[in-house]
Parts: C-alpha cells; structure tokens; sequence
C-alpha cells in the first residue's frame, strides 16, 4: 500500500524516499525508551481494560512496547489472543468480538480498543459489532477508506491484503458508532495518510503525527496522544486538543484536507 497516489518520476522518488524512512521505526523505538521521563507528564488511567490489535504479519509480541506503556499508565491491558494477523478473516473477527465481549464482563466495564494498521479493521469491526461493550476506539495508520483501499501494491503479501480488503468493502465504509480516534502521518511510509482518516463526526476525529508507519505503535507522540484519549472520563469524550509537548508535532488534522 504505497504513501502516495502520484506517478511518474516525481512519484516514484517520494514513495521510494518514504519507505526507505520507515527504517525510522527502530529510532522511534530507542526514542520510546528515551522519552521516559517526558511520559511522567503524561496523564494516568482509571484502569478500565484496554485490548490492543497487532499490524498485518505481526502477533502480540509486536505490541508489547504499546502494552508496557499502557500498563505504567495503570491500565489493565490485553493483547488480541489470536496469533499472528494474515489479514481480514471472519473467523478472527468472531474470535475477537466475543473476547471483546468476555473482558468486558470480567471488568464490569467497557473495553477501549486499539488497533495498529490492518488490526485497526479487526478493533474497528469489533466495535461495530457490540458498541455497547465498547468506551472508544483508536486506530493507527489503518486504511479504513475503502474507495482508495484498492489502491495497493501488487506484490507479495500487500496484494493478499488488497484481495482481502476487497470483501470487507462495504463494512469498511461505515464508521463505528462509539468515540474513534484515528491517527495518521503524512510520513507514512507504507500507507497512504489520507486512506487512514476517519469520517467527521461528532464522535469521530483524526489526528496526525510524524512518524513512521511501522512505528507507530510505539512512538513517542503516538503514546502521548493514545495517553490523552484513554484518560477521557467515560461519557465525556471530546476532540483532541494536545497541550505541553505532544503540542509540538501533532495535533487535529483539518477538516476537509
């Protein structure tokens, strides 16, 4: 899934230079470390119960910075359980909404939901499927607009994922009913930023950072922004608004960009 739907050289050359900059990941993930004591600042949880959904051919060892964070933020945090993410599958998506559901009645309390790339699809479609168990929904750098979702590089496991996207068309199109938070960066490498914008709403919004597309479940401003959504006191969901730092270099993407 190319960052960009320019052709000719121009084209090429940006696309090139973006996924060579998806090499920023393991930098991003040095930077995790580093930002330790600018986390401090962060806001703590309530500790409702959080699930996290892993990228396409990565599993719940992927997510573990993600989770580690979450948990120092006093949450009780879950991985997806479903091994490694080959892509849209309905037997999964079964697998993980009745999960959706038994965590919430272990906690007594609605789920947040993450979902990192492709496993944005299967945290979306969960939540369309018992909103009721779930607080919000937050995706990272996942192609949720299905018009443009086709547009996808023919090779290797990218095409799959086309193929795979393709039937789950029409489902993609609808937003969940629950608050959603999609983040995005122009700097993706690997997807498109605008494929991974979130329909307005009054429960819906997109926000960017700079990072890179592999790095996003662990980047330092991604972290900050995930921080601010879960610490919503339940049923006073608002838009983001970044304060302190996270200021710097992410914020609301403007309607109709």
């Amino acid at each position: 899934m190319v960052a960009d739907t320019q052709t000719g050289p121009a084209g090429l050359i940006l696309r090139s230079l973006l996924m060579a900059g998806e090499m920023r990941a393991a930098a991003e993930l040095v930077g995790c470390g580093l930002a330790a004591p600018l986390f401090a600042a962060l806001p703590e949880g309530d500790g409702h119960p959080v699930l996290v959904v892993p990228g396409l051919l990565t599993d719940d060892r992927s997510t573990w910075p993600l989770r580690h964070f979450l948990k120092q933020r006093r949450y009780a945090v879950y991985g997806w359980d479903q091994g490694f993410n080959l892509g849209p599958d309905g037997a999964v998506l079964t697998a993980l909404a009745a999960r959706l559901v038994q965590l919430a009645d272990l906690h007594g309390a609605r789920l947040s939901l993450i979902g990192i790339s492709v496993g944005g699809l299967f945290a979306r479609e969960a939540a369309k499927r018992h909103p009721p168990a779930v607080r919000q929904l937050i995706t990272l750098g996942t192609p949720t607009r299905p018009a443009e979702a086709r547009a996808v590089a023919a090779d290797g496991p990218l095409e799959t994922l086309r193929r795979a996207l393709a039937n789950f068309e029409e489902e993609m199109s609808r937003p969940a009913p629950v608050p959603t938070t999609a983040i995005v960066s122009r700097s993706d490498g690997l997807v498109d930023w605008r494929r991974c914008r979130e329909a307005e709403g009054p429960l819906h919004e997109s926000v960017e950072v700079v990072s890179s597309h592999l790095g996003l479940g662990h980047n330092p401003l991604c972290l900050a922004v995930i921080a601010d959504r879960l610490a919503q006191p339940e049923g006073c969901w608002r838009p983001y608004a970044p304060v302190g730092w996270p200021a710097l270099l992410s914020g609301p993407v403007q309607a109709g960009i």
